[in-house]
């Protein structure tokens, strides 16, 4: 993510009428507009990989899987940002660009992004009442970290490998990690 150095801060109302005109995404941080980076080869396999399973299973559920175009409101006339996977089941999410009612939230980590996907943005996607589990997906090598609330409102992790599978008990969806890493192929031989 790259903010423009060429364009001046923008009210959420401005940025949210420029933004569909443009080629590229952007995501909106308090008034600065700030471009989404490219992705790789597998960040986008393991993106389409995990959409497919979830819509799939949720194809005669009350949800709604999107993908990479849909931003999530996080704070209104503040900050909307880009998940790469977003899930719904909220009747009052119905603006055409936006969720503000997620359920389920998956980041595919980048080397460039995954500082911020760890720490700003799970610190605001937190924020979301009805956001149940936020979704951590290695890159560079299997493993997907899952923060769920709890009754109490905590946020617990559990860590899964490529053996492993995965209960989202926000939609009720059972995935095996390794069909998350489907035709990906990894740099390192020492990958299990």
């Amino acid at each position: 993510m790259v903010a423009l150095p060429d364009r001046p801060l923008m009210s959420a109302e401005e940025y949210l009428a420029w933004e569909p005109t443009q080629e590229e995404r952007y995501e909106y941080w308090d008034g600065e507009v700030v471009a989404m980076s490219g992705g790789t080869r597998n960040h986008n396999r393991i993106t389409f990989n995990f959409s497919k399973l979830l819509d799939d299973a949720l194809v005669d559920r009350p949800c709604e899987m999107y993908m990479a175009d849909v931003k999530a409101q996080v704070e209104r006339g503040r900050k909307y940002f880009y998940p790469d996977v977003v899930v719904t089941c909220d009747d009052r999410d119905n603006d055409p660009q936006l969720v503000q009612f997620p359920s389920l939230i998956i980041e595919v980590l980048s080397p460039s992004t995954e500082a911020v996907d760890r720490g700003t943005k799970f610190a605001k996607y937190r924020q979301f009442s009805t956001l149940q589990e936020y979704v951590l997906v290695q890159v560079e090598q299997p493993g997907v970290e899952v923060f769920r609330r709890n009754e109490k409102g905590q946020w617990v992790l559990s860590e899964y490998n490529l053996g492993d599978s995965l209960t989202l008990e926000s939609v009720g969806v059972e995935i095996a990690i390794a069909d998350l890493y489907r035709q990906v192929k990894f740099e390192s031989n020492d990958v299990e």
